[in-house]
């Protein structure tokens, strides 16, 4: 049955994404959807009993996508643990959102949708505690500087430069956003000691 394509049901709400990130979410439509993955009209219906399934299964869908693979996580635990360190991560955390910028568009369209519909609040506030809780965690037992409150400091003060970045790019050059990352990690762990040494540092 057509229902059980888990590839196609990911296919769509990856249209379902580029949509939302395109023309909003009032433009998301059945029609819209099948228009974007290039699929016979009505195929969407097929998948999702109305809109709103598709808004919070598309929630979800971001944040599969947005998740680093394993390659990478194992990556993030070389090296020195120290602020230098911190500060490389988080770079490339900023450049890795950035590059599927229509995934993080399409979320903010999905915030806002949140605020009135109840049950696309409770799937986007159940995947960004557990993506925040898993942030926390890999950090702390990293031994990298800095403690809990830090890692959610970072978290809030650099999704909003993703914003600056996605919607308004003349705001700011890339040498001033990579320089306000980098002032922003030293002042957070101004005083703190740096983390344990890598493994063969000792």
């Amino acid at each position: 049955m057509v229902r059980r394509n888990p590839e196609r049901r990911a296919a769509l709400l990856d249209a379902a994404i580029e949509v939302l990130s395109r023309e909003g979410a009032r433009g998301l439509t059945f029609r819209a959807v099948d228009q974007q993955a290039g699929v016979p009209a009505g195929t969407a219906s097929n998948y999702f009993a109305n809109r709103d399934e598709m808004l919070t299964q598309a929630g979800d869908r971001v944040y599969e996508r947005l998740e680093p693979d394993e390659a990478l996580v194992a990556a993030g635990r070389e090296g020195p643990r120290d602020r230098a360190r911190v500060t490389e991560l988080l770079h490339a955390l900023v450049d890795r959102v950035a590059d599927f910028p229509t995934g993080f568009l399409a979320l903010l369209e999905l915030r806002l949708e949140a605020t009135r519909r109840p049950e696309l609040r409770e799937v986007l506030t159940r995947r960004i505690r557990t993506d925040l809780d898993l942030n926390v965690s890999q950090h702390l037992e990293s031994g990298l500087p800095g403690d809990a409150t830090t890692v959610v400091l970072l978290y809030l003060a650099l999704n909003w430069l993703i914003v600056e970045r996605l919607t308004l790019p003349d705001l700011f050059t890339q040498e001033q956003r990579q320089e306000l990352v980098t002032v922003l990690v030293d002042r957070l762990l101004a005083g703190q000691p740096d983390g344990v040494p890598a493994d063969g540092e000792r």
